[in-house]
């Protein structure tokens, strides 16, 4: 149904943001805020006031976030709101790739490698170099490179890069620079992308072509809009500048974001870029709006929000406020281990359930880590409560889904080597693994991909009637692209390849899931191609396999087959982030877990941590509950854990006092009530970390840490936080020694072991 009175579902504020069409634009969109609204309607507006849809480019970081943004618009505006260039960055940019691919040396139908493709690469280049494959961990590699392309350095300037191959050569991986030149290359040679290329070779692609492509783009979009900027890497912000930063735009651009939520700093985010985009766009007279009220959260959670987020350095100054009444004040769990916080948690759960009737979709179990889940399914499978995991494996990593999408690959575009390598005998059919390797040494000396080197290898002659019957079966796949759809290919490719055949024979119940998961696979083909998909919104949709390919590569976790079961969510934080729930759980809240003990170690690091636990807590819309461990089981070890810093930066005010449900099943019999509801101090007795140690004769400032070889037995040392102490004993392999040191100066004198590469220990 189509609306035209959208502007007075806005408060003031919102109504601003909206309608300042104009220039640059800042909102600044607190939790719970209605960015979401700002940003549709805002689109909306633009189109109304006669801006044709298909000059506007808006980019989000989901899938999910560009459908529903469509289907709002659509209510105000109707149809028009399908020809909208709306979708992810990588969408987005893959749609343009698609059509100016070749001015920079890559076919139109390159295929998108995911990270399971982009790490098997590196496996062989890795293998292929002699390298020690436990010094060159792939995933750190493909990390490596990852962050290169992310701030613009290529294989050369990282080869040219002294700091770079000083790190490398520090971590004893010296030939990160060529395995990072090999890679790069390879993927050419494939025709083939991975997700960072999508961003990477799209600047190329302005940067290189700034008169026939990035004017061509200029022209096309008047209006940007970018949803959640605080998660742009310097990559993206720097493609961003590209589309509005000339002289004669009128830098009609629109970010929406939040600093305080920005947390994807280990995928290359950086809160800079929002610090920075009032500066940058200073000069252009920048409209700044922010959006403080919170539609999501009672008073006491928003509140409760406010104070953590001042502990932060560098922020935006806001302060977030809510009209939904005081509501339920966070309620605080203490167990004794991981297993009792795994059962309190499941007894709070089943208590809201019943006395405040809430679904198993209402709730969320959020945590740090997701090894985290463990204890949490245990407890919740005892007591028959419904839960779903996120984060688990991908319907799309599964291995026969993998191989079928291998085969669907190779038909569009034969180069792929990853897909040859993955598919040339499965099902078998005599290309052993001694004939790949020889077609492989041929590819490389030839610097040419593997397909064009299939008949030319010397092999028996059985291998080569296999390949020559796999090379005709590929090129019929390849026959059919433009007259079959996506379905009709799929199938015959299934049938042809002998993949069902295959999975038939295999009549364990194993064997039958990953049949079923197949015809999963085909199914949603089919759906595919029923729907019209509209991946080019200004021509007729396009139903070819090769769009259907595009369409699930870039598919992230939350997109994936959202079941509408009754479920309770578990999550890592970082999942959750965008999501809300009535009842939210934030579990493991200990020193050294949450915070991470890996970004303890900065402030910037520290300042993220705490960001993360802002978007935890803001996730719940009536009822939030904290927990946490004295004690659990990590690396093999029982670990003995103090209350997260997070606990004592929330006011006492805001925490449920718990004298009067001690009488409630195993619930918070260990926790001390809190002051009053008009006390300020933090909650007595609750999560007060240990008391402070007696003085030290030393200034930190002239705290001198010697390095973890240093430290001897019978020495004496000094640690900031225990005081001074002796070595009594050191153990442990050179890389992970564990000191005994005796700390009589400590609140309780005793003996501690210390991992001394983590320790920060002065000799005396």
């Amino acid at each position: 149904m189509i609306t035209n009175n959208y502007l007075k579902q806005l408060n003031d504020v919102q109504r601003q943001a909206v309608t300042a069409t104009d220039g640059p634009v800042l909102v600044v969109a607190g939790p719970g805020s209605g960015k979401t609204r700002v940003l549709t309607y805002r689109i909306a507006h633009l189109i109304e006031q006669g801006v044709a849809p298909w000059e506007i480019l808006a980019l989000t970081f989901t899938n999910k976030a560009a459908r529903e943004m469509k289907e709002r618009i659509e209510k105000v505006v109707g149809e028009r709101a399908n020809k909208v260039w709306a979708g992810t960055f990588h969408s987005i940019f893959a749609r343009i790739l698609r059509v100016e691919a070749d001015k920079i040396g890559y076919p139109p139908n390159f295929t998108i490698y995911d990270t399971e493709d982009s790490k098997s690469v590196l496996n062989a280049i890795i293998k292929e170099m002699n390298l020690d494959k436990n010094a060159y961990n792939v995933n750190t590699v493909r990390s490596r490179i990852s962050s290169a392309k992310s701030n613009l350095i290529t294989p050369k300037l990282y080869e040219q890069d002294e700091e770079l191959r000083q790190q490398d050569r520090l971590a004893k991986r010296p030939h990160t620079y060529a395995i990072y030149q090999k890679y790069v290359a390879r993927c050419k040679r494939s025709g083939a992308m991975d997700f960072d290329d999508l961003l990477y070779r799209l600047y190329e692609l302005f940067q290189t072509n700034p008169d026939n492509v990035l004017d061509k783009y200029r022209g096309k979009f008047r209006y940007m809009l970018v949803d959640e900027f605080q998660d742009t890497n310097h990559l993206q912000y720097s493609i961003v500048r590209k589309f509005v930063n000339y002289e004669s735009s009128p830098r009609n651009i629109c970010v929406v974001g939040d600093d305080a939520q920005s947390i994807y700093a280990f995928r290359g985010a950086t809160i800079q870029n929002i610090l920075d985009f009032e500066d940058d766009f200073k000069p252009f007279g920048i409209k700044i709006f922010k959006l403080e009220q919170n539609y999501r959260s009672t008073e006491h959670i928003v509140k409760a929000a406010n104070e953590v987020i001042t502990y932060n350095s560098r922020q935006i100054q806001k302060t977030i406020w809510s009209d939904k009444g005081d509501g339920h004040r966070i309620l605080v769990i203490k167990a004794l281990t991981d297993g009792e916080e795994g059962k309190r948690i499941a007894d709070t759960i089943l208590e809201q359930k019943n006395r405040y009737h809430l679904s198993n979709g209402d709730i969320a179990i959020l945590y740090r880590t997701n090894a985290q889940s463990r204890v949490f399914e245990e407890y919740l499978r005892r007591y028959n409560i419904s839960y779903r995991v996120f984060g688990g494996l991908s319907f799309y990593q599964r291995k026969e889904v993998k191989d079928l999408i291998a085969y669907l690959r190779l038909a569009v575009n034969p180069h792929d080597d990853e897909a040859l390598r993955r598919v040339i005998n499965y099902p078998k059919r005599g290309i052993g693994n001694s004939t790949i390797d020889k077609v492989g040494e041929l590819a490389d000396k030839l610097e040419k991909p593997l397909w064009e080197c299939l008949g030319n290898v010397q092999v028996s002659s059985r291998a080569r009637n296999a390949i020559s019957d796999f090379v005709g079966m590929a090129k019929s796949f390849n026959l059919r692209l433009a007259s079959d759809n996506a379905y009709e290919l799929a199938a015959y490719i299934a049938k042809r390849s002998g993949i069902l055949d295959e999975l038939k024979n295999d009549t364990t119940v194993e064997g039958i899931g990953r049949l079923e998961n197949v015809n999963a696979l085909l199914d949603g083909i089919k759906a595919f191609v029923e729907e019209h998909t509209v991946i080019d919104t200004e021509t007729v949709p396009d139903k070819s396999l090769a769009s259907y390919l595009q369409n699930i590569a870039l598919l992230t976790d939350l997109d994936e087959n959202e079941s509408g079961t009754d479920h309770i969510t578990l999550m890592s934080v970082h999942s959750a982030k965008g999501l809300e729930f009535k009842s939210v759980f934030v579990v493991g809240l200990e020193e050294k877990l949450f915070p991470s003990f890996m970004a303890m170690e900065t402030p910037e690091g520290l300042d993220e941590e705490r960001r993360l636990f802002y978007v935890a807590i803001t996730r719940a819309e009536q009822f939030l509950t904290l927990s946490y461990a004295v004690s659990r089981y990590r690396f093999g070890q029982m670990r003995y854990n103090e209350p997260s810093r997070f606990l004592e930066e929330i006011p006492g005010k805001h925490m449920e006092s718990t004298a009067h449900v001690r009488s409630r099943a195993s619930l918070l019999d260990n926790i001390e009530p809190t002051p009053s509801s008009s006390s300020n101090a933090s909650v007595s007795g609750h999560f007060k970390r240990q008391p402070q140690r007696p003085a030290l004769n030393i200034d930190p400032k002239d705290f001198k840490a010697a390095s973890a070889e240093q430290i001897q037995t019978g020495m004496k040392v000094l640690h900031l936080k225990f005081g001074e102490g002796k070595v009594l004993s050191i153990d442990g392999s050179a890389t992970n020694r564990v000191a005994t040191i005796f700390f009589p100066q400590s609140d309780e004198p005793q003996q501690r072991r210390i991992m001394l590469k983590f320790a920060k220990l002065q000799i005396l």
